[in-house]
């Protein structure tokens, strides 16, 4: 990268805090998505090394920038690589802050997958500015049936999540009520406290809750996007997870072959005619969500009209779509991100339900396939994007047009860009208790032949303040070094 480009375009540090857990050479079974019997998406041999040789380039420059460039930053190497990954509710302790993560284990069968609990604690740097990096320790291990491929978390009892594996159903469960398990060949499934049943063919990776009514959406190969309200099935008093007790009531509804409640769809709406890759929740209403798959359309749906779409964007990218995200400060912003590489950030006010509609822009920085998109709850113009490329940029739409003199070539509306992980970079969350804090993982197959690698970090908030608030206290330091030096 040439140095002009460094000022706006910057990359993260070297980690802090290493674990000391090996990282296993054994290949897992299946590596993020899951490429399609006719895929012709492959590249030829030269273009993965060539691909290789700019993250390996990224990451050669990522570890020469200097610290200050972060307020934070933890790597973990992991034994198995995790699909997905998820704040949960925050848990207040004396000297620390300190919040639950939720982690899938995607093993190659030596071992069953599982969802891990963690705890995230993060010093509070007023009492300790040395020690302000998180540490993380797994509380809770849940045997999963089958590889956890998306989980998500219920906004309004955040200590119930569900989760996606190869099969039809929609798994939830209670995380601080499940019990403790030790994963070892040969032990029996976790047994998930409801099943959302539904689908008529494996989903996989779609999947979302409703931030203002217990509601879940999903997506599947069976090209269905299917609704499911589970508002009788749960207690909604508090998300302290240290409250006893479970969060779900008895219904006296049984049971299938897996001996746990299920719950049947409020809701299955067609019109995609591809495999459903991800949907989202409308932040302001239960009853509208869209949805993106691999037809190449994003489509937008109204529970209170009917199943079929209300708008339908058809080639909304050039490939595959993976990911989309609704913004939760501006509901006529949609995200999406494709196998073509780009982001494109959508107003539904120019849709029109003939399909017609064009982005308000599209955001080109990455080399691979785009996996997962998401706005950051911090600011309402910020969103992250994370890809096959193993970068995680984060970019400002509001700032698209107005062209740095410092870095020309850096993409447009690109302010951020991390660099650690050395292989696809499969899933990130903004927190959304802790200000611009961001947990990634990536899968490192292709890096080290196995495992993952954790990384939870913050950028300095020199980098996302005003400028002009920056440059005052810079000169305040300024004057402050002088001030200092001079003194006898």
């Amino acid at each position: 990268m040439e140095s002009e480009e460094a000022a706006a375009t910057v990359q993260a540090t070297r980690p802090r805090r290493v674990s000391r857990t090996p990282v296993t050479a054994i290949l897992t079974k299946k590596r993020g998505r899951k490429p399609k019997k006719n895929d012709e998406s492959h590249s030829p041999f030269s273009q993965q090394q060539s691909q290789k040789a700019t993250v390996d380039d990224k990451y050669s420059q990522w570890k020469t920038l200097l610290p200050i460039l972060y307020d934070s930053f933890v790597n973990h190497t992991l034994v198995w690589p995790s699909l997905s990954c998820r704040w949960g509710p925050q848990l207040e302790q004396a000297a620390s802050k300190t919040q639950r993560l939720y982690l899938s284990e995607q093993t190659n069968g030596s071992v069953p997958n599982t969802l891990v609990i963690a705890n995230c604690e993060s010093v509070n740097r007023q009492l300790n500015e040395e020690a302000h990096s998180p540490t993380v320790k797994k509380y809770k291990t849940i045997i999963h049936p089958g590889e956890v491929n998306r989980i998500r978390e219920l906004p309004q009892n955040s200590k119930i999540v569900a989760t996606h594996t190869d099969s039809p159903d929609v798994l939830i469960w209670d995380t601080e009520t499940q019990p403790d398990r030790y994963a070892v060949l040969g032990a029996p499934h976790s047994r998930p406290d409801l099943l959302l049943t539904g689908h008529q063919d494996n989903a996989e990776f779609a999947l979302a809750m409703c931030p203002i009514e217990p509601f879940v959406l999903s997506g599947g190969k069976d090209k269905s996007v299917v609704l499911w309200s589970i508002q009788d099935h749960i207690a909604m008093a508090g998300t302290d997870s240290k409250s006893p007790g479970s969060s779900f009531k008895q219904t006296g509804e049984g049971s299938n072959k897996t001996g746990c409640p299920s719950v049947g769809p409020r809701g299955v709406y067609h019109g995609h005619e591809d495999t459903v890759e991800d949907v989202a929740f409308c932040p302001s209403s239960a009853q509208e969500f869209c949805s993106v798959g691999d037809d190449s359309c994003l489509m937008l749906w109204d529970a209170r009209t009917g199943t079929g779409p209300a708008i339908k964007v058809e080639k909304a990218h050039d490939a595959d779509l993976h990911c989309v995200d609704w913004n939760p400060h501006d509901n006529n912003l949609i995200l999406t991100g494709s196998a073509d590489n780009t982001v494109r950030v959508f107003d539904r006010r120019n849709l029109t339900s003939n399909g017609v509609g064009s982005p308000i822009y599209k955001f080109e920085g990455h080399k691979a396939a785009v996996l997962c998109v998401q706005w950051s709850p911090d600011k309402s113009s910020v969103f992250g994007s994370s890809a096959e490329d193993g970068l995680l940029n984060i970019w400002d739409y509001d700032t698209v047009g107005k062209k740095s003199e410092r870095a020309p070539k850096t993409p447009a509306g690109l302010f951020f860009q991390h660099a650690g992980h050395r292989d696809k970079l499969v899933d990130f969350h903004w927190s959304p208790m802790d200000p611009w804090t961001i947990v990634s993982v990536s899968d490192n197959c292709e890096s080290s032949g196995g495992g993952g690698t954790l990384q939870i970090w913050r950028m300095s908030d020199l980098i996302y303040r005003p400028e002009d608030e920056v440059l005052t206290e810079l000169e305040k330091f300024k004057s402050h070094v002088f001030t200092c030096t001079s003194k006898p």
